[in-house]
């Protein structure tokens, strides 16, 4: 065999070891169980297809008869994506150069991973019934429920954001004499301000889907109808309140998406 083919047949080898067969076991062996964990069984939804395309059916065709109302309540649910967002991005600017490591030491990075990790790791609703029972019903509580659980999940895109960042303009604004946090305004936020910006425009995006079913347990926005509709079995009039939804989602994806263009 000639030499090239040789050293091909040597990369090939170097590909497959022991450690790697082991690795692609144990991901089967994981994948198998959560698929009985799951119950996984696709047949059962061929087979009841029939009962989903009737239950589907009668939807249509969406009663708009309250548009105002649906509107105004949807106003509420978008308010209370943008306030959620934007005190969680504040809120995470400081968590997040505190939680990464080539800016603080492990004894406190770690305890504030921590902290982003119970943020992050309950969900709005959850937080949305504590604070619905310490400040009472309506879009406040909504607000807070959104503001906890985003800082977590801001905080921890941001640090790992601040975490890849070229570390030769920090050095050079410490060799000026500057303290950490001129280190911080002026070498680490430059760098990662268009990562930020992105990931607080993705997450008010995803808030303004959260506060949409924040108002089944009382926290306001266009929820607590949803949720009456759906009690009441008025399906046509759910099928509206989605149909909005969808509009306005839609419509803050592409908003959301020119003043990232502009931004970044």
């Amino acid at each position: 065999m000639s030499p090239a083919v040789v050293a091909m047949l040597d990369k090939e080898a170097k590909l497959v070891s022991i450690q790697r067969v082991l690795f692609f076991i144990l991901i089967a062996a994981v994948l198998i169980f959560a698929y009985h964990q799951s119950e996984l069984n696709f047949p059962v939804l061929l087979q009841r297809g029939d009962n989903m395309a009737e239950y589907i059916r009668s939807y249509f065709p969406p009663d708009f008869s309250d548009w105002k109302y649906y509107f105004s309540e949807t106003l509420i649910t978008i308010s209370m994506g943008i306030w959620g967002t934007l005190m969680a991005a504040i809120a995470a600017v400081p968590l997040s150069i505190l939680a990464s490591n080539n800016m603080c030491p492990v004894w406190i990075v770690q305890p504030t991973r921590r902290i982003l990790d119970a943020m992050r790791a309950i969900n709005e609703i959850v937080f949305a019934l504590i604070f619905v029972v310490a400040v009472g019903l309506g879009p406040f509580a909504g607000v807070l429920a959104l503001f906890v659980h985003t800082t977590g999940t801001l905080g921890k895109l941001f640090s790992e954001a601040v975490e890849s960042i070229e570390p030769g303009p920090v050095e050079g604004i410490r060799a000026t004499g500057a303290n950490q946090l001129q280190e911080v305004i002026y070498g680490v936020i430059p760098q990662v301000m268009p990562l930020w910006t992105s990931f607080t425009l993705y997450r008010f995006e995803s808030n303004v889907r959260s506060a949409s079913v924040l108002g089944i347990v009382g926290a306001g926005g266009i929820g607590v109808s949803l949720y009456q509709s759906f009690g009441a079995f008025e399906y046509q009039k759910v099928c509206a309140i989605l149909i909005i939804l969808i509009v306005a989602t839609g419509t803050i994806d592409v908003v959301s998406a020119k003043v990232r263009e502009w931004l970044v």
